[in-house]
């Protein structure tokens, strides 16, 4: 239940919150979907430590190891250990902090909307600082 919640105010935020997608979107958004598009690449290769390299301090601090990080990843986010496609949407700006909306289909042909928490280093490289699923469509005929 707490999760579904999460995942609501995650949404409206996302739909509504103090939003400024232009300048979430000013060169970034390449470079954001290829953090992305690389770490989704190092999961379907199982190489959880070039997944665990992908993200930000504070995510890296909670895990403590890449093994731990790619089993919560493989336990709670299916989609994104083994997704069958990947659709990059929205670039948005919540609070400072960009989010890149994604939409997932796992294995079982369930689409996944996911909203990724990007923090842009002090190098001005990009890390992944976590992943919400924002909401779940049964799109299959």
């Amino acid at each position: 239940m707490r999760n579904m919640i999460l995942a609501a105010m995650a949404a409206v935020m996302l739909a509504v919150g103090g939003l400024s997608a232009a300048r979430a979107q000013d060169g970034d958004a390449a470079a954001i979907q290829t953090v992305i598009q690389s770490q989704i690449e190092a999961f379907l290769r199982d190489d959880f430590a070039a997944a665990f390299s992908f993200a930000s301090p504070a995510i890296r601090e909670m895990f403590g190891t890449s093994d731990r990080f790619g089993m919560m990843v493989k336990q709670g986010y299916p989609m994104v250990w083994r997704p069958e496609l990947v659709e990059f949407l929205d670039l948005r700006e919540i609070r400072g902090q960009p989010w890149q909306v994604v939409l997932m289909r796992d294995a079982n042909g369930a689409y996944h909307t996911l909203g990724y928490q990007m923090l842009q280093g002090p190098d001005g490289g990009w890390k992944i600082d976590g992943v919400q699923i924002l909401r779940e469509d049964e799109m299959g005929a």
